[in-house]
């Protein structure tokens, strides 16, 4: 994937400027067939909690990030940031604040509700996959524009562009070959703190990618067929 050099920059105000889209259409029966391959390659797709400690090439990891980011956002503001953690001792502090964070939770925090949904995952205080994985992804959505004089401009729709743009990112992780796991301790304000990050981004989630271990295990779940999710009018 080739990077755009472009930088984007806030537009507010700016009138319309439209350029051409002439995108070239694929014939019925290529589309049917990679339509088809998609869909038989996401099935393998499998959330993993266990992780080989062997690195995985960084432009793989960048070039998702990449994909990730064109996703649609609320007038296109691209609310995200991904910090890349790959230093082990960050990691570790990482896990330390989170397994403090997951103890109060799972010792009365969540209720017995939650508890009752998470027990067929195998789910637990420990979170290994934090320090087991070679990288992180940490993801931040940006709750408003911050500029550099300290100018401030709302950003619209934040939660649903994040959330579209890490479903692309789990995609292009899949399909290049790496696994992830999407892990929200709650709360997540130490992300920020560890981090360093600014004041107008707020933790979403943090995706630790790497090869499954040798004697990687899953739990055996069913996913909802597609006339279950499917209503056609």
């Amino acid at each position: 994937m080739t990077e755009t050099t472009e930088h984007w920059a806030p537009d507010h105000g700016e009138p319309y400027r439209p350029v051409p889209y002439r995108p070239e259409r694929m014939p019925p029966e290529e589309s049917l067939t990679r339509a088809a391959e998609l869909r038989d390659r996401m099935r393998e797709r499998h959330t993993v909690r266990q992780f080989a400690p062997d690195p995985v090439p960084e432009q793989v990891v960048r070039d998702a990030i990449a994909c990730a980011s064109t996703a649609p956002s609320g007038a296109h503001q691209q609310p995200w940031t991904f910090v890349l953690v790959r230093d082990p001792e960050v990691r570790r502090r990482i896990r330390a604040a989170a397994e403090h964070e997951e103890r109060i939770s799972y010792d009365g925090r969540l209720g017995e509700e939650w508890l009752a949904a998470l027990r067929p995952l195998g789910t637990d205080r420990v979170k290994a996959h934090l320090t087991d994985a070679p990288a992180l992804l940490v993801v931040f959505q940006e709750r408003y524009w911050l500029g550099e004089d300290g100018t401030k401009r709302k950003h619209y729709y934040v939660d649903e562009s994040v959330g579209i743009a890490v479903g692309m990112l789990l995609s292009a992780l899949h399909l290049s070959g790496l696994a992830a796991l999407v892990h929200t301790p709650s709360p997540m304000r130490f992300l920020s703190q560890v981090l360093g990050r600014p004041e107008n981004e707020k933790a979403f989630a943090v995706i630790p990618v790497g090869y499954p271990a040798p004697d990687c295990q899953v739990p055996d779940l069913v996913r909802k067929s597609l006339d279950q999710v499917l209503v056609e009018v």
